[in-house]
C-alpha cells in the first residue's frame, strides 16, 4: 500500500469505494470480497505485464475490463470479479495505483464485514494494540520482518498470537500486514487503522499521556475533539511516563500539545525572542 492517491487515481478509488459499499449492501459477503480483492492485488503486484496492460491509458476501457474479468473471473466470486473488472476500466495515475486501490478496498470490505457484526470499535482497538505490540517487542518485530521467513510462516505466528484474543477481522488484517505488500508491519497496521476509521467516518487521535486515561477522561476528550473536528474521533492512548503533565494529541498531521513541558518551552522561546 502507498500514500494518498492523486488525480485520476483518487477519483477512481472513490468510485470503487462506492461500488464496494453498494455490493455489500446488496448482500455480498464482505469477508469473502476482501479476500478476493487481496488476492487480485497480489497477482497484479507479482505480474508487472498484467499490471501495465490493465492500466494502459491507450487501451479502451472495455478491453481492459474484459482482460481483468478473463484473468480473475475463474478465481474470484462474482462480486470481487465485478469490482476488479470495474477497476481495470478506470483511469490510474500510476500503474501501481490499481493494486494499491484493490488492497485498500480489501481492508474496507473486511472492516465493513466486522462492523455488520458490531465489531467495528473492537477492530480499531485491536489493530492499534497489535501495532503497539509490534513496535514495543523487538523480537516480535524482527520475526515479522525477517526476509528469511515465508509470508505463511509469519501469518501463522500472527494467528497464533491473536487467535482467541481478537476478532476474525482483526486477525485477518494483522495477517495481511505481513504479506509483503508493505514496507513494514507497523506502517501497514497504521494505514489499516486509518482506513478503518475512515470507513466508519471517524478520525483517529493518538493521545500521549504520562499515565493511563480513565474511561471517563477518554470519553470527555473524544467529545471535545469531535466538536472541534465536527466528526466522531476514535481515541488511542499511549502512556509515556516521561511526559510532564497534560496530554499530547496527534490527529493526522496536526498536533495539540498541552503538556507542561511544551508550555515551558513556548514560554522560553517567547522570552528569548
Amino acid at each position: 500500500m502507498q500514500g494518498a492517491m492523486q488525480g485520476s487515481s483518487a477519483d477512481s478509488l472513490a468510485r470503487l469505494t462506492d461500488a464496494l459499499g453498494t455490493a455489500i449492501e446488496g448482500g455480498a459477503d464482505g469477508a469473502a470480497l476482501g479476500e478476493g480483492l487481496f488476492g487480485a492485488a497480489d497477482v497484479l503486484r507479482a505480474q508487472p505485464a498484467l499490471r501495465r496492460a490493465t492500466t494502459d491509458p491507450s487501451m479502451p476501457a472495455e478491453a481492459k475490463r474484459a482482460l481483468a474479468t478473463g484473468v480473475f473471473g475463474s478465481h474470484l466470486d462474482a462480486a470481487a470479479t465485478e469490482i476488479v473488472g470495474t477497476a481495470a476500466g478506470l483511469r490510474w495515475t500510476r500503474s501501481s495505483d490499481l493494486g494499491a486501490a484493490l488492497e485498500q478496498l480489501g481492508v474496507v470490505a473486511l472492516v465493513k464485514a466486522g462492523d455488520a457484526k458490531g465489531e467495528g470499535d473492537r477492530i480499531e482497538d485491536e489493530l492499534f494494540a497489535f501495532g503497539r505490540a509490534v513496535t514495543e517487542n523487538h523480537d516480535l518485530r524482527d520475526a515479522l520482518s525477517d526476509p528469511g521467513r515465508s509470508d505463511a510462516d509469519k501469518q501463522a505466528l500472527v494467528r497464533g498470537l491473536l487467535e482467541g484474543r481478537a476478532s476474525d477481522g482483526s486477525i485477518r488484517l494483522a495477517e495481511r500486514s505481513v504479506s509483503g505488500a508493505h514496507l513494514t508491519v507497523t506502517r501497514a497496521i497504521g494505514e489499516y487503522a486509518k482506513i478503518a476509521a475512515g470507513t466508519r467516518n471517524r478520525l483517529v487521535a493518538l493521545v500521549r499521556a504520562a499515565r493511563p486515561l480513565g474511561d471517563d477522561e477518554q470519553q470527555r476528550l473524544g467529545e471535545v475533539l469531535s466538536r472541534q473536528y465536527d466528526r466522531p474521533v476514535h481515541i488511542n492512548v499511549v502512556v509515556e511516563p516521561a511526559l510532564v503533565g497534560g496530554v499530547r494529541v496527534e490527529i493526522g498531521d496536526q498536533v495539540i500539545d498541552g503538556t507542561i513541558a511544551s508550555r515551558l518551552d513556548d514560554a522560553r522561546r517567547r522570552l528569548v525572542g
